[in-house]
């Protein structure tokens, strides 16, 4: 696999900035009561994400080490303020379910963190694809998480049908539900990360000398007893 396609990859599973990286949890645990406004969130911040990377790795040779964060927010900022008045204009009903977290995806620690790991010290292209990969995972997880707790809260699925598909568990679109969802679906992306990754071995194959934790662990001591 070339550099560009691993670039674009990365972040829908194996980097995943949500479910593998943990990061973004606040919108993403505020806006997934429904798939709608998981995916208009999802959209929103990949396309600041995408153009964010993008200028601040052609800019990264012009901007001071120094000043380099405060720089980047600005950057941020303004791509984030056109997301916002475009939304405002064209899809108020996403607007008002977004709430006060569309403005705040100028401090979302994604769009943040890839400026400072990745678009700063690479080419405007692989900046670029490192954006829409990130933004794409970051989506992908919002959009599944929202799905779930849609489904399982109202009954529906991206508000259809309107009698409901099932009958509705209330818990999943409160916050306690929010939070389990979430961590099956990090525990759901580990195991397959690990499966996909060519250095994984199973936890039988690797044995107890492999263990982190062999020095203290019970069963090790046991067993060096019964030799």
């Amino acid at each position: 696999m070339n550099k560009y396609a691993e670039t674009f990859t990365k972040g829908l599973l194996k980097e995943n900035p949500t479910l593998r990286l943990v990061l973004g949890t606040c919108p993403t645990l505020a806006v997934t009561t429904t798939a709608f406004n998981g995916l208009g969130m999802g959209v929103a911040a990949t396309f600041v994400l995408f153009c964010s990377n993008i200028a601040i790795s052609a800019l990264r040779k012009v901007i001071p080490s120094k000043v380099r964060l405060p720089a980047y927010i600005v950057v941020i900022a303004a791509f984030t303020t056109i997301v916002q008045m475009l939304v405002q204009a064209y899809l108020p009903a996403i607007d008002k379910a977004l709430g006060i977290f569309l403005p705040l995806i100028v401090v979302n620690c994604i769009i943040l963190g890839r400026a400072e790991a990745f678009a700063s010290k690479n080419p405007v292209v692989l900046s670029a694809l490192d954006g829409l990969g990130m933004g794409f995972g970051f989506t992908g997880a919002l959009v599944l998480m929202g799905g779930i707790r849609e489904l399982l809260g109202n009954g529906t699925l991206f508000g259809w049908p309107e009698g409901g598909l099932l009958p509705p568990i209330s818990i999943f679109v409160l916050p306690a539900g929010g939070f389990f969802v979430f961590g099956m679906l990090i525990w759901l992306t580990n195991r397959l990360s690990a499966k996909h990754d060519p250095t994984y071995m199973p936890r039988t194959e690797l044995g107890c000398a492999a263990c982190p934790h062999a020095a203290t662990c019970a069963r090790v001591s046991c067993e060096k007893e019964a030799e």
